[in-house]
């Protein structure tokens, strides 16, 4: 009993300390995450859009960057609204079922991302040294299939980990060391020795993240040698062209995440600093770059994106 009791002494919620130690940075990281956080929605909502608008991007790469981007809207917003209007009000708080939903939502379509990430990997592999047979590997149903797992895996994940994080007794302690709630934050909150947890917590980045990089790793090592092999200089263009944009997000998106449990528990101001803007980095920069990423060198998108406003144009004439 005693163990329940100083597990859920704090029904009222958790203080959010987020950047409250350097006031000057936090007025001006409130408009650039406002500013970055529009860009995020209006950019992965772009994605989603023309991926249902345009019969040719009716593809499995692009049904997994669709997915991509629905999963990147629902990472910031399960965290940017509550982080700036922290900011804002310097109320600071969260309430406890609001903490626990919070982090289960944002670890789940983080390790859901990661899954995602290898999944696409996997696509341009088979596009790529197999494309001959790419329309019959990668059919609709197999594509909903990977996509169904990569969400199943994530939350399951989040779902172990939230519950094995809440039940840690926090003997008084509420004030989270950072602006959202996630695990390596929450662990510290713990008056008992955390070490179980802290396992488990690095069994799951070996699951979650290790795996699908190595994944991912084997795919573009012989996604390199099919394309070396090219003839065509415009092919070989093309193939690192797609690839390189994948190749990208996924070393920003691994790199930030990874990079973050470095910082697991700061001695130093200097450090905590250093964590909590990687925690930024990868829970808004890196959804905000993606459609950028995907879309700037693409030809696919950019006649979708000029099928749509040369559609838009020509009812402006009709109106007229």
């Amino acid at each position: 009993m005693r163990r329940f009791n100083t597990t859920f002494h704090h029904l009222s919620g958790f203080v959010l300390v987020g950047f409250s130690e350097w006031p000057k940075l936090e007025m001006f990281l409130f408009v650039v995450i406002s500013i970055f956080y529009i860009l995020t929605l209006l950019g992965n909502s772009a994605i989603i859009f023309l991926s249902r608008f345009d019969s040719r991007l009716h593809t499995p790469m692009y049904f997994f960057l669709a997915n991509l981007s629905f999963l990147d809207l629902c990472y910031t917003t399960s965290t940017v609204p509550q982080m700036l209007m922290n900011i804002h009000s310097h109320k600071r708080s969260i309430s406890y079922v609001g903490c626990i939903a919070q982090l289960f939502v944002f670890l789940g379509l983080g390790s859901t991302e990661c899954v995602l990430l290898s999944v696409m990997a996997f696509d341009r592999y088979v596009a790529i040294c197999q494309p001959l047979h790419y329309t019959v590997i990668m059919h609709s149903r197999l594509c909903q299939q990977l996509a169904a797992v990569a969400w199943m895996t994530g939350f399951s994940n989040s779902l172990v980990q939230t519950v094995l994080t809440f039940l840690l007794p926090r003997c008084g302690q509420y004030q989270v060391e950072s602006f959202f709630c996630e695990v390596p934050a929450m662990l510290q909150l713990s008056c008992v020795d955390t070490w179980i947890n802290e396992v488990e917590m690095y069994a799951a980045v070996m699951v979650i993240k290790v795996i699908p990089v190595a994944l991912i790793l084997f795919s573009y090592i012989n996604i390199f040698r099919a394309v070396v092999r090219i003839q065509s200089s415009e092919g070989r263009k093309k193939a690192f062209n797609t690839c390189g944009s994948h190749l990208l997000v996924v070393i920003m998106f691994y790199g930030s995440a990874i990079s973050g449990y470095a910082y697991m528990a700061p001695k130093s101001n200097s450090a905590k600093l250093k964590g909590k803007l990687l925690a930024l980095f990868y829970g808004l920069i890196t959804p905000m770059l993606n459609p950028l990423i995907y879309t700037l060198r693409n030809k696919d998108v950019k006649r979708a994106v000029n099928k749509l406003l040369g559609r838009e144009q020509e009812q402006g004439w009709n109106l007229a």
